[in-house]
């Protein structure tokens, strides 16, 4: 045991422990630089952002970098027609070899689904369901009926589409609202031979308005009647707009 202490303590014993670190560390550093050489520790290209580039553009770059593509999924995004690249891997600017695979994801074309039933719902009640199902309202118009901003119908490239039927995720739908007045116009009166009385009654009660009263002979006799009325029932006008004024003439004996 002595004789173990005193070789420890020896010049030799230093001497071939320096020599035995200082050749390990020699070899650590010869190893790191030696791999280093070998794979061009450092040395690279920076990836390209592709994002937002068709897949065919995004090709293109990646062969003309020596650089390698695969695509690893696809999605459907309502606002993205397919083919366009919408994730990397690895990210843009970082630094790959010569030859790496670029992983890549990119829109798809939309799928199919049933379109829901939304006539008779009023417009914001279809607006939501509309986004449920991943489609876009697109023009608005107003049709006369007595249900204010329902939906009479729903069209697609202006063919109407019904519950059921299949349509495209993403697809405008253009919908057709009531306007709450229900029909627009009315028939025209009959007023010849009524007394002024009768007449307004006749008016009012078509949901059409009084306009001029004119007289022809004397005006203030008790029984003038109207004997001409403006617009009046031909055989080319029946109906006018709810509202119109009627004018009307009196005369009498």
């Amino acid at each position: 045991m002595s004789k173990l202490i005193d070789y420890l303590r020896s010049k030799t014993f230093r001497k071939n422990l320096i020599w035995a670190i200082g050749s390990i560390l020699l070899f650590l550093i010869i190893i790191f630089y030696s791999l280093g050489f070998y794979t061009h520790h450092g040395e690279g290209l920076p990836v390209p952002k592709l994002k937002g580039l068709t897949i065919e553009k995004a090709i293109e770059i990646l062969e003309e970098k020596g650089l390698r593509y695969q695509i690893n999924d696809s999605i459907f995004l309502i606002d993205k027609p397919p083919g366009f690249v919408v994730e990397q891997d690895p990210d843009p600017n970082t630094n790959v070899k010569t030859n790496r695979t670029i992983y890549l994801i990119i829109t798809r074309d939309a799928p199919n689904i049933k379109f829901p039933d939304i006539q008779g719902r009023t417009y914001l009640e279809v607006l939501s369901i509309l986004n449920n199902y991943q489609l876009k309202v697109g023009d608005t118009t107003y049709r006369s009926d007595v249900a204010k901003d329902v939906v009479l119908e729903a069209l697609i490239g202006g063919n109407i589409v019904s519950k059921g039927q299949s349509v495209s995720k993403g697809s405008n739908i253009n919908l057709v609202l009531g306007d709450g007045l229900g029909a627009s116009e009315v028939d025209i009166p009959n007023l010849l031979g009524l007394d002024l009385s009768e007449a307004k009654m006749a008016i009012l009660g078509s949901s059409l308005k009084l306009g001029i009263i004119s007289f022809e002979g004397r005006a203030d006799s008790i029984n003038t009647r109207v004997i001409k009325q403006s617009p009046s029932i031909s055989d080319t006008l029946s109906k006018v707009s709810m509202g119109t004024q009627i004018d009307i003439v009196l005369g009498g004996n």
